[in-house]
C-alpha cells in the first residue's frame, strides 16, 4: 500500500515537472522546431514528452506570459508570429536598454563576470569555425542574457527576457546566413573589449550599435524584394518608337 504524498510535496513535484515541460517547449520554439504560427497540440506534446496534459497546459500559460505563444479562444494555442513593425519597435527599445547595460557594466562588471563573457565569445568563435549555426544562436542568446543579468537588476532582466523571446525567431533568421556569423562574433568581441576598457560611452555605444545593426538585418530579411515592373517600361519604349 503506497503512502499518499503530502500536498506540498505533490505541488512541488508538479511545479518542477511543469518547468521542465515549459523549458523543453521553449527550446523547440527557439531552435525553430516549432515554427511561428504553428498550432501546439496539447495531447501530442504530452505524449512526446511522456507527461500528462496538465503540465503541458500550465506550460502553455507560462509560455504565453513569456511572449512565445498566444492562446485563441475556441482555436487553441499557437507559436507567436510577430509582425515586422512590432519587431522593429522591440529592437528600438532593446537598443536603449542595451546601451544602459553597457554603460553600467563598464563601471561595475566583476573580474569573474568579465572572464565568463570572454569565455562565451571564445565559444561563439569556435562555433563559427565549426559552422555550427544552432550552437552559435544559443550562445548568442546566452551572451546577451548574462550581460543583462550581471547588472543585478531583476526587473530589467525579466523585461529583457520577454523582449528577447519575442525577437528570437527574427534573430535566428538574421544568423541563418553563415557569412554573417564571423561578423556577429566580431561584434560580440568588440562589446566585451569596450566593457573591459571601463569606458561607459564606448561600451554603451558598442551594445547599442550591435542591436541597431541587427534591426537593419531584420528589416532586410523580412522585406519582400521589389521586382521591377516591365510593363510600364515596355509602354514607354513603344511610345518613343511611335513619337
Amino acid at each position: 500500500m503506497s503512502a499518499l504524498l503530502h500536498p506540498t510535496i505533490a505541488l512541488l513535484q508538479s511545479s518542477s515537472l511543469t518547468s521542465v515541460v515549459q523549458k523543453e517547449i521553449e527550446r523547440q520554439i527557439l531552435q525553430g522546431t516549432l515554427a511561428p504560427g504553428s498550432k501546439l497540440i496539447e495531447a501530442a506534446l504530452a505524449s512526446q514528452l511522456g507527461v500528462s496534459r496538465g503540465p503541458v497546459r500550465e506550460a502553455f500559460r507560462m509560455l504565453e506570459e513569456a511572449g512565445l505563444v498566444r492562446q485563441e479562444k475556441n482555436r487553441g494555442v499557437f507559436v507567436r508570429d510577430i509582425p515586422l513593425d512590432e519587431a522593429v519597435e522591440i529592437y528600438d527599445l532593446r537598443a536603449m536598454m542595451d546601451e544602459s547595460v553597457g554603460r553600467h557594466l563598464a563601471l561595475h562588471i566583476a573580474p569573474e563576470q568579465l572572464k565568463a563573457v570572454r569565455g562565451m565569445v571564445d565559444a561563439m568563435e569556435k562555433a563559427v569555425k565549426a559552422g555550427d549555426a544552432d550552437g552559435y544562436h544559443l550562445l548568442n542568446l546566452e551572451f546577451h542574457d548574462r550581460l543583462v543579468e550581471f547588472t543585478g537588476n531583476r526587473k530589467l532582466t525579466a523585461i529583457y527576457r520577454r523582449l528577447i523571446n519575442e525577437l528570437s525567431l527574427f534573430r535566428r533568421m538574421n544568423l541563418a546566413d553563415a557569412k554573417l556569423l564571423p561578423i556577429s562574433a566580431s561584434e560580440h568581441r568588440a562589446i566585451v573589449k569596450a566593457i573591459a576598457s571601463g569606458d561607459p560611452d564606448a561600451a554603451g555605444q558598442a551594445m547599442r550599435d550591435h542591436v541597431l545593426v541587427s534591426k537593419e538585418r531584420t528589416v532586410r530579411n523580412n522585406t519582400p524584394q521589389q521586382v521591377p515592373d516591365a510593363a510600364p517600361a515596355a509602354a514607354r519604349r513603344k511610345a518613343l518608337t511611335h513619337a
